[in-house]
């Protein structure tokens, strides 16, 4: 374990090849791959950029809501993120009454900020590399089982030792396939306040036929503010006041060009790449593909659902939006798979990585026969995988019935156990409190129109044996049941039954078709699905464990990189177009011109409010130009993935340049392997979001509190 240890920390220490942008960087190793910023046009200290004993700009950067990362850009704890981060949110508070979807927000006092107490940020404090000591008193002799109980207490003591409170936690976390341990010493403040949203019409500007695609006219972008009570977390309330951070951003004007350093901190979510040929084929060839004809479907139904009603498109706006970004993200990801021959590409890095291993006895014994056997273990287990996959696609993004009818299963099946424990009012008040929420965004038509079409679809995708019994042939009959009889799905009438709920309602509804069809559904995948894809999965993870630890310990000297897991990474490049495709050039930004060259008003994703066309006629665009034109969005070499949405894109001198939001279509393929020449991240530009607030918004006291750099 010492050996592995000291092999990660070698090639760390490596001179990285100039303009070489692959990887994402934990921050606390920021000496090791600072040189490399450096030659790249970094004009910070390493001390500047991650620190635990000074401000640095890791202080201004903020974990939001668990999913998306944000920027403070202010003494007095505003941040910035994506419009589709804070998307939730801008939908939570509107109506019909205030639609500020459609019509955008802005605060013109703190007094008018909107709370969000559902929201949380959370800060990094520190990062630390405890992989020796998680590993303490494992040896070479040591079993798996043994191996795992040692590992876990040790994590355990090591979280334990570690002082916190309410808001400030530490946690262990894996990384390079269990080879390598990091303690995260987090804090979390819960006091977030909405304080202002462009319109969809500039924030979504481009919907859906835009989304994952260069060039890009989007100002995805929305601002909340940190509350505090004596700058400490607490939850919200009134009397809070405005966070002072340890650092905020200062605010970039000035020019931009292509080559410039980019650098952008966050937390994306989850890469893979590591998979072996076996497991990149069947994501291309079989997973995606159908996971990608579900959501399809889904969107079908939805879209014209959403352009036909307001109300209905107040109601399924965010969940469309998040089931059309992974749709159309999978597009594109196993379009450029193919394009780049992936798989190809894997079994020639097999060839070498079995060839390396064959160099010595020790090597071949432990590494040889790993890639081959994740390949075999693929073409073997593959079918519970894939049947969890359509699991989730049907029971988590499908229809919406299925997971809220599932809710009632506790107090259904455990009515008794909740009353011996005096715990029945408190889950009635839950129950209460989720179905009037769930109803705030639900249309039953709607809902049953994606069951008509998602449940035969899941049927002919899951193998027979590992679906409900019956299921095909009698989900038209059990659809009908639940959208007409189901007290579940009837607001009235689950409000009644749960006001005067009893032993005789339980028993009652445990004959709630809703409620049964959620049960069989998911008590299948349960009985029939989970423990083979458990058993897989333990397999996979342990050869992909012995994998990985073949790289390091064979390939010191290969530029190896931590793959993400939703902690606090830095990746960096230059501004820089692409071209993707023979004859195809993508400069590296857009301006506010083509907004309008792509406006039309027959097609809701590239509508445009008065307003907007008013000043672009006026050319009213402030001091946010860079010769005569209005910048909106930029591409940069930077490797990013989901969770990096809202992340900042900082300049060599540590002032904020854009956010970022998006990668080209052509770039999806980076969770799984990057090419430099084609992947691109997509930020909106800083100062098309300061126009927006400030000339569009009328919010100019938001710039004002901000450090404008000229």
């Amino acid at each position: 374990m010492k050996k592995i240890t000291a092999l990660l920390s070698l090639f760390l220490t490596l001179n990285f090849t100039a303009f070489s942008v692959e990887g994402m960087w934990i921050p606390s190793l920021i000496d090791m791959f600072h040189s490399d910023m450096k030659t790249m046009g970094l004009k910070l200290s390493a001390e500047q950029i991650y620190s635990t004993n000074n401000s640095s700009l890791k202080d201004a950067i903020i974990q939001f809501n668990g999913g998306c990362t944000g920027e403070i850009v202010s003494d007095q704890g505003l941040l910035l993120t994506n419009h589709h981060c804070g998307f939730d949110a801008i939908q939570k508070h509107s109506s019909l009454e205030n639609d500020y979807l459609k019509n955008g927000f802005w605060a013109k006092s703190k007094s008018e900020e909107l709370a969000c107490p559902w929201l949380r940020v959370t800060f990094v404090k520190e990062i630390r590399d405890v992989t020796e000591l998680v590993f303490k008193g494992i040896t070479a002799e040591t079993s798996p089982a043994e191996r795992a109980k040692i590992i876990q207490k040790n994590i355990s003591a090591l979280e334990s030792a570690e002082e916190k409170t309410a808001s400030i936690t530490a946690k262990i976390k894996p990384f390079n396939l269990e080879n390598q341990y990091f303690m995260l010493i987090t804090e979390d403040y819960n006091d977030i306040r909405l304080v202002g949203a462009p319109p969809s019409a500039i924030g979504k500007y481009g919907g859906d036929t835009d989304n994952w695609v260069w060039p890009r006219h989007t100002g995805d972008f929305s601002v909340f503010r940190i509350y505090a009570n004596n700058n400490e977390s607490a939850a919200y309330d009134k009397a809070n006041t405005p966070y002072k951070p340890a650092h905020s951003l200062p605010i970039s004007c000035k020019p931009k060009k292509e080559g410039d350093f980019t650098m952008v901190y966050g937390f994306p979510g989850s890469t893979d790449q590591h998979y072996s040929s076996g497991k990149l084929q069947w994501i291309i060839e079989k997973e995606r593909p159908a996971r990608i004809d579900m959501r399809q479907h889904s969107l079908d139904v939805i879209k014209p659902a959403m352009n036909a009603d307001d109300l209905t498109r107040i109601q399924y706006a965010s969940k469309q939006a998040r089931i059309a970004n992974a749709w159309k993200k999978w597009i594109g990801q196993i379009g450029g798979l193919k394009e780049l021959g992936a798989i190809e590409k894997k079994k020639e890095w097999e060839e070498e990585y079995m060839a390396k291993a064959g160099e010595q006895s020790e090597w071949k014994a432990k590494y040889y026969n790993v890639i081959g056997d994740l390949n075999e273990l693929q073409a073997q287990g593959g079918k519970f995988e894939f049947a969890r996959s359509m699991f989730i696609e049907y029971f988590y993004v499908g229809p919406e019935f299925i997971r809220h009818a599932f809710g009632y299963y506790n107090l259904v099946y455990n009515y008794e156990k909740l009353e011996t424990e005096g715990k029945v009012e408190e889950e009635i008040n839950k129950l209460i409190k989720g179905s009037e929420s769930f109803f705030k965004n639900y249309n039953k038509a709607v809902d049953q129109a994606i069951y008509n079409e998602l449940t035969p679809l899941y049927c002919d995708y899951v193998e027979t044996d590992l679906l409900p019994l019956g299921l095909a042939e009698s989900w038209e009959r059990d659809g009908e049941a639940i959208f007409e009889k189901s007290v579940i799905l009837d607001p009235e009438g689950i409000k009644s039954t749960l006001s005067k709920f009893s032993a005789k309602s339980a028993k009652k509804m445990k004959n709630d078709p809703a409620l049964k069809f959620a049960l069989s559904v998911y008590q299948t995948f349960v009985n029939k699905v989970n423990s083979g894809y458990q058993a897989f999965a333990a397999k996979e993870e342990k050869l992909m464990q012995t994998y990985v630890e073949g790289i390091l310990v064979m390939f010191p000297d290969k530029k190896n990189w931590a793959d993400a897991n939703s902690t606090m990474r830095i990746t960096y490049g230059k501004i820089e177009g692409s071209s993707p495709y023979d004859g195809m050039k993508y400069t590296h930004y857009t301006t506010i011109d083509g907004i309008m060259q792509k406006h039309d008003e027959s097609n809701p994703d590239f509508q445009l409010t008065s307003r907007f066309e008013e000043l672009y006629k006026k050319k009213d665009f402030g001091d946010y130009t860079q010769d005569g034109d209005l910048w909106v969005c930029f591409t940069a070499s930077n490797h990013t993935t989901g969770g990096n949405s809202g992340s900042p894109v900082i300049d060599a001198e540590g002032n904020l340049s854009g956010i970022n939001f998006d990668r080209s279509w052509e770039s999806t393929m980076s969770d799984f392997m990057f090419d430099s020449r084609r992947c691109r991240n997509i930020a909106v530009d800083i100062r098309y979001v300061l126009w927006v607030i400030d000339k569009y918004g009328e919010a100019p006291h938001l710039v004002e509190e901000m450090n404008i750099i000229k």
